[in-house]
């Protein structure tokens, strides 16, 4: 297909900074492209010139004859005395709306229906809507109307994991054609595999271009980044040679071949300035005992509504959970009266002697008493030397690794950038080497390549982590267990992680149980079907108790019905175990060599797409098997 917006040579500067510098890049007609980069590198700049919204300084910018463009902003413009309907229906008449399964389909996922409950009602005011009901409305005002050209900056924010997967499956199957396409800023890197067909990364006014979405890049930039190296080792050689001979003889002769100086200038020229990396540390963890934090019988009130009722839940040592459900089940409150600052309704809550609990929260109140004062300052506030291993580092020196360089460290805490601050926020926690760490929403604010620095980090945390989050990629990547709020009071444990939470609230909304995650195979979803139904016959009548030991059932299911299996039974489920487990062993090694194979045809993306397919099918099987294990070790008990 033409391309829809074409731009050649394009440069811009926003002050001193050049976040263009003579890109050429075109958008065509079905193309599905993710947009990433650090923050303040130009994502948000690129989407405004595609949209004609900000003039380049050189270069042109060309678009197809009538084409409609709609773009989401982070900051929506919408009137805020207009009605929730007007907003997102405009015009249309109501048997025109009604009668169309997109725009139901919209209504549906964004705003819970044609009465749409979520934002109080189609005849509902946009003017007192908080300001995720505000995006919702903006998002569903923009998708109803189908523009030819989909800008969307952060499309994600303020969506749980269900709104997150619904919008990635209405792109995909609904609103796809080939005369359109769509355009993404995103940091959710699910999301991102799930949509995108190409991947821009922006970086130093230059835009990086690679077919598929988050796993593809990450392959192909790899790659880039190896030649790079290569290029860089080389030059390094080469400028080590030159000055070498420019320093050799007396120091009083002048008479250097000047074709000797120039090659050295040109080797130091080519340098590329550098960048703020950010590398969050590993703090030391303070020992933990066998005792952490348990709610007993618990009940976990907001006004009149229940959000927990006589729950009790032991987090266990090096317990990783990661916490699922929609907006506003009280998720954050479930953290909070983990960490002690909210009141129970009913039961008790009881802490370990050596816990030392820290809390990641959604908002960066810590900072507000800092805004005045320096980033330094902030850190210094905590201590003045950390000690890692034998190795000692000064505040600056800590600041320095965390991405605050030079001059940024005496920058005002109130003129950092969201994710600078979110990022100060940890480091300030981390510094006082907690051993329970809970994370509220962590990946606000941050982009991706703090997030992958955030989950090398968390790989190695020693403690006990509770993570709130709707980035289905980071819970999958760092915790080994996922529990959901479902708003029935109860804490549900979820063994087939978080497409088993889709699935369960598909089934609860009254549509099919089918999987939201177009990359599983029916397969496995029907696996995961079976084993959530064994589970449940396997609980037996206590199951409505509400209680669950760690890594069990927090809704009160467990294996009280093991001691009725039969010794043949047994027998048999743990040969199941033993043949599952030499199965999964085979398909490491095969997941290995596609991975070996995907990094040596980085360059050629045909290969890596099929290469990526075979992986995906790896991944599905592995699921299917585990479920098969899981199914088995609950016989046994």
């Amino acid at each position: 297909m033409a391309n829809l917006v074409s731009v050649e040579r394009a440069s811009l500067a926003l002050g001193t900074a050049q976040v263009l510098d003579g890109i050429s890049l075109g958008v065509g007609g079905g193309d599905r492209i993710g947009v990433v980069g650090r923050n303040g590198g130009g994502k948000t700049t690129l989407l405004r010139v595609l949209a004609g919204i900000r003039e380049v300084d050189a270069g042109r910018v060309a678009r197809v004859g009538g084409l409609t463009v709609g773009v989401l902003t982070q900051d929506d413009e919408l009137d805020p005395f207009a009605t929730v309907r007007a907003s997102v229906l405009g015009d249309l008449p109501e048997h025109v709306w009604a009668s169309d399964p997109r725009i139901r389909d919209v209504l549906s996922g964004l705003l819970g229906g044609l009465d749409a409950p979520v934002v109080g009602g189609l005849s509902a005011p946009v003017g007192p809507l908080s300001g995720g009901e505000r995006r919702r409305v903006a998002l569903a005002g923009l998708l109803v109307a189908a523009p030819d050209l989909l800008l969307l900056d952060e499309p994600t924010n303020h969506l749980d994991v269900e709104g997150v997967a619904w919008l990635a499956d209405h792109l995909v199957t609904r609103h796809a054609r080939p005369d359109n396409a769509v355009v993404a800023i995103t940091h959710d890197r699910w999301f991102l595999d799930a949509v995108a067909t190409r991947t821009w990364e922006v970086d130093s006014g230059a835009v990086h271009s690679y077919e598929g979405g988050y796993a593809a890049y990450v392959l192909a930039k790899a790659e880039r980044e190896r030649q790079a190296g290569v290029v860089a080792e080389r030059r390094d050689n080469l400028l080590r040679k030159e000055l070498a001979w420019l320093r050799r003889g007396p120091p009083a002769r002048t008479s250097k071949p000047k074709f000797r100086i120039d090659a050295a200038n040109a080797l130091i020229a080519d340098e590329p300035p550098p960048r703020d990396d950010v590398e969050l540390v590993r703090f030391a963890t303070t020992r933990l005992g066998k005792d952490v934090v348990d709610l007993l019988d618990a009940r976990i009130t907001v006004g009149d509504r229940v959000l927990l009722d006589d729950v009790t839940w032991r987090l266990a040592p090096g317990e990783r959970t990661g916490v699922v459900g929609v907006n506003g089940a009280g998720k954050s409150t479930l953290l909070r009266a983990i960490a002690g600052e909210a009141p129970l309704a009913g039961g008790r809550r009881t802490v370990g002697v050596t816990v030392r609990l820290a809390m990641l929260s959604q908002e960066v109140r810590e900072l507000e008493a800092w805004a005045e004062r320096r980033v330094i300052e902030a850190v210094e506030d905590v201590r003045s030397v950390v000690r890692f291993g034998s190795r000692e580092l000064t505040a600056a020196q800590l600041a320095q690794r965390l991405g605050f360089t030079g001059p940024r460290q005496q920058t005002r805490v109130g003129d950092l950038s969201g994710g600078e601050r979110r990022r100060l926020q940890l480091t300030r926690l981390l510094m006082d080497e907690p051993n329970v760490l809970l994370l509220d929403e962590p990946t606000n604010d941050f982009d991706i390549e703090t997030l992958t620095s955030l989950e090398d980090l968390l790989d190695g945390w020693a403690g006990t982590l509770v993570v709130v989050s709707h980035d289905r990629y980071l819970l999958e990547r760092v915790c080994d267990r996922q529990v959901a709020l479902l708003g029935d009071g109860r804490l549900r444990d979820l063994p087939g992680g978080v497409e088993e939470y889709l699935r369960l609230r598909a089934a609860a909304a009254g549509g099919p149980a089918a999987s939201w995650d177009a990359g599983r195979s029916a397969a496995a979803a029907a696996a995961a079907a079976a084993a959530a139904s064994t589970t449940a016959a396997l609980a037996g009548p206590g199951a409505a108790s509400g209680s669950a030991a760690p890594g069990g059932d927090p809704s009160g299911g467990g294996t009280g019905a093991a001691s009725a299996v039969s010794p043949a039974q047994a027998r048999e489920a743990r040969k199941a175990m033993a043949r599952v487990e030499k199965q999964l062993a085979r398909l490491s090694v095969r997941e290995e060599r596609v991975h070996a194979a995907m990094l040596a045809a980085a360059t050629d993306h045909e290969r890596v797409l099929t290469l990526n397919r075979e992986l995906r099918e790896i991944v599905d099987e592995r699921e299917v098997l585990e479920l098969e294990w899981l199914e088995a070790a609950e016989v046994i008990g």
